[in-house]
């Protein structure tokens, strides 16, 4: 039997929701699904001492878990005062209006059609609500408007979908591209080595508890997938179809319709390198 130490990441053994770090708590939305795993993490982050929080992810639209975030919030002393989004899409930002009027915050996010409050968010901002410190990570990929954000108080990273607790990420043509999700992991694994961080608070699944270990398996992942279907297209699989049933045969074929928007994502960056 394979143990957590033994898997990508290492980890965390247990459901993700519930306090993490000394700053990060998770509350998990009621939306599991195979594309999100046991549902989606919606982070309260706050400074232990401060009555202030911030939620990244509200998530879903839905009400009993947009009330369970802020209960929770309110549960230990704080109240929600700013709300950020890792990205757009629906699993993460739904509920992010009705979020906002139920706490009476702004919300910030990369994409301006995301914002509530005018104000958005952009490389190199900090984010320093109630004395936290939280750093915003441009992180192009999975979407265009990826973001993780560096909780350096707790050697931790809120890597949004960048990188999963489970799994791997899917780069979803034709929003998502491939040579800037690489580029994204790469600025990852450098920060991880140079500010010595050891936690990957993900989106989806569980803490990892060596997040260099994380993003080395997702970079080496991703080198041989591309390699698997640079040959898949050398050996007459021409279509994003034919591509996904020939290398991604031991999937699920419930996942495929996602390995072909993944798929059709490598094949533009094979064409763009001219490996194609």
């Amino acid at each position: 039997m394979t143990s957590a130490t033994d898997l990508p990441g290492r980890p965390r053994e247990g459901a993700p929701g519930g306090p993490a770090t000394a700053r990060a708590t998770c509350v998990l939305a009621p939306n599991p699904s195979a594309m999100t795993l046991d549902g989606t993490n919606t982070w309260i982050v706050a400074e232990p001492d401060s009555d202030l929080a911030v939620v990244i992810d509200p998530g879903p639209l839905d009400e009993t878990h947009l009330r369970a975030v802020v209960a929770t919030a309110e549960a230990a002393g704080k109240r929600v005062a700013l709300t950020l989004l890792s990205h757009g899409h629906p699993d993460h930002s739904d509920g992010a209006a009705r979020f906002a009027e139920l706490t009476g915050t702004r919300v910030r996010a990369l994409d301006p059609a995301l914002r509530l409050g005018g104000e958005g968010l952009g490389v190199g901002d900090v984010i320093t609500t109630g004395g936290l410190e939280l750093h915003v990570i441009s992180t192009p990929g999975h979407t265009a408007d990826s973001l993780c954000f560096h909780l350096p108080a707790d050697r931790a990273l809120l890597s949004g979908d960048t990188v999963l607790g489970r799994g791997t990420t899917v780069v979803a043509h034709p929003d998502g591209r491939l040579g800037d999700y690489l580029d994204s992991l790469r600025r990852l694994r450098a920060l991880v080595v140079e500010e010595g961080v050891e936690l990957v608070l993900p989106a989806h699944g569980p803490v990892l508890t060596d997040a260099r270990g994380a993003i080395d398996y997702y970079l080496v992942h991703r080198a041989k997938r591309l390699a698997q279907v640079e040959t898949a297209v050398e050996s007459g699989y021409r279509t994003p179809a034919e591509v996904v049933a020939h290398v991604y045969a031991d999937v699920d074929r419930s996942l495929w319709p996602a390995a072909e928007l993944s798929v059709r994502a490598q094949l533009d960056y094979l064409g763009e390198h001219g490996l194609i």
